[in-house]
């Protein structure tokens, strides 16, 4: 089972993480720990009119953890704050739920949809989301 999750696509995510480094001035910065397996994700956002302008990561994850943080990557920039948040929501329901990921800018993470089966694993692979999500809202309480 685990071999099938640890597939060439998954592997190939992993490895294209962008955005990785720090901010100049990001309007917030969130630090999250996946306490089972020890992945840590840091992430540091700026939002302007509600859009993401500015994201950085720092990535010491296990594979679905990279995976997970190099999708956010490609697409969190120029994405609405709600849209995230709601790609969040959605991530965590294709894990618990196994409820497809919907059609739009973060889609791709329906190639993690097998971790629903490992439920262990459902923390460190919304590890990156969950941490841009709390970014967001402290990104927001500054702007007002």
């Amino acid at each position: 089972m685990i071999d099938e999750l640890y597939n060439t696509a998954i592997l190939e995510l992993a490895g294209g993480i962008s955005h990785i480094g720090n901010l100049t001035a990001p309007q917030a910065v969130v630090t999250k720990t996946a306490r089972l397996c020890g992945s840590k994700i840091t992430v540091e956002v700026s939002l302007a009119d509600g859009v993401i302008t500015e994201f950085a990561q720092t990535v010491k994850a296990c594979a679905f953890g990279q995976a997970v943080a190099a999708i956010l990557g490609k697409a969190v920039i120029g994405a609405s704050a709600d849209d995230v948040i709601t790609a969040q929501v959605d991530l965590w329901n294709m894990l618990q739920n196994k409820t497809p990921m919907p059609k739009g800018r973060f889609d791709e993470l329906q190639k993690l949809a097998k971790i629903a089966d490992l439920p262990q694993r459902h923390s460190s692979a919304a590890l990156a989301f969950d941490a841009v999500k709390d970014a967001i809202e402290i990104a927001r309480s500054k702007v007002g």
